[in-house]
């Protein structure tokens, strides 16, 4: 028996409508609300673009698009929803505010996951006058691609809540680490700040153009990240020896790297520079044709990579 049947989706933009797709295609109801008076047009042609690459990849199971109700509020949307997924805007007040208008309409036993990528767990509990069933459930963009999801609870979740939501994400077809301390940003967007901190240094310090910065990371080290983590792709990097080797033979120049390392913020003349860079780069394509790119590549990916994670 598919469980938590019933879901709800809180906030339509390119997370929510991704994780609708998603909810729908693994057979189950989704009723969604938001603020928006276009948020019905706009997820609808979202779900219908987004349906061919997830029955390719095999996540159609026995869904239908039309498993969609749009609700009038928060509150109806949460009626009887034993998984909700929130997605409104990083911003404390608007989660907090929703979370007071909808507790009180949750199902005893629903688990609702927030989205939210810079924002702690701690706290948006404060809003919750029992947040034991709230946990962290965040994605990498576009949801109904990218399997991550990280989740998190702490003292104040029930475990039963942690648990529910990873078998949850599994079942969707997500690949789910569980964080066992909080910090600002989560795991996989502080690598990824931690990546694009170096790449902005390049590109600032005249070293190279943000296209090819970019270049030397999808045509070098994205292949294999694709494959394997950075500490076990260097394992193997050390021959028969391991890792054990490759620290041992290469630890002077990662210190020399390291210490290397750019510093810098994201002010205004920076932000102007990368933006000039990625609009030579994208070369007069729009975002929708950008966007639709990136995803046939990442659904290429993942179906190639389908065979192999299967043990995962």
């Amino acid at each position: 028996m598919t469980e938590f049947k019933t879901t709800a989706v809180l906030g339509a933009g390119v997370i929510g409508a991704s994780w609708t797709a998603l909810f729908l295609a693994s057979g189950r109801d989704v009723a969604l609300y938001d603020m928006s008076p276009n948020a019905e047009k706009t997820v609808r042609e979202y779900v219908e673009r987004a349906w061919p690459t997830l029955d390719e990849l095999g996540l159609v199971n026995g869904g239908s698009p039309d498993r969609v109700r749009f609700c009038r509020s928060a509150p109806e949307a949460v009626e009887g929803a034993m998984f909700i997924q929130e997605n409104v805007p990083e911003r404390l007040e608007i989660k907090n505010a929703l979370y007071e208008e909808i507790e009180r309409e949750l199902e005893r036993e629903a688990v609702i996951a927030t989205s939210t990528s810079g924002l702690t767990l701690s706290e948006m509990q404060t809003a919750w006058k029992n947040p034991s069933r709230f946990v962290l459930g965040h994605p990498f963009n576009p949801p109904h691609l990218i399997p991550l999801v990280e989740v998190m609870g702490n003292g104040r979740t029930d475990p039963s809540a942690i648990e529910a939501a990873e078998r949850f994400y599994s079942a969707l077809g997500k690949v789910t680490i569980r964080l066992s301390r909080e910090v600002p940003g989560h795991v996989a967007n502080r690598l990824q700040a931690a990546v694009w901190r170096e790449a902005i240094y390049l590109v600032k310090t005249g070293v190279a153009s943000v296209e090819d910065v970019d270049k030397a990371m999808w045509a070098g080290p994205g292949l294999r990240w694709a494959a394997m983590g950075p500490t076990m792709l260097f394992h193997l990097g050390g021959g028969e020896g391991g890792l054990a080797a490759f620290c041992e033979r290469l630890g002077e120049s990662f210190d020399r790297w390291w210490d290397d390392l750019g510093i810098l913020h994201l002010d205004a003349v920076t932000s102007r520079m990368l933006v000039s860079g990625v609009e030579d780069e994208a070369n007069g394509q729009t975002l929708t044709e950008l966007a639709e790119r990136r995803d046939a590549l990442i659904a290429s990916i993942q179906k190639a990579l389908i065979p192999y994670r299967k043990d995962q």
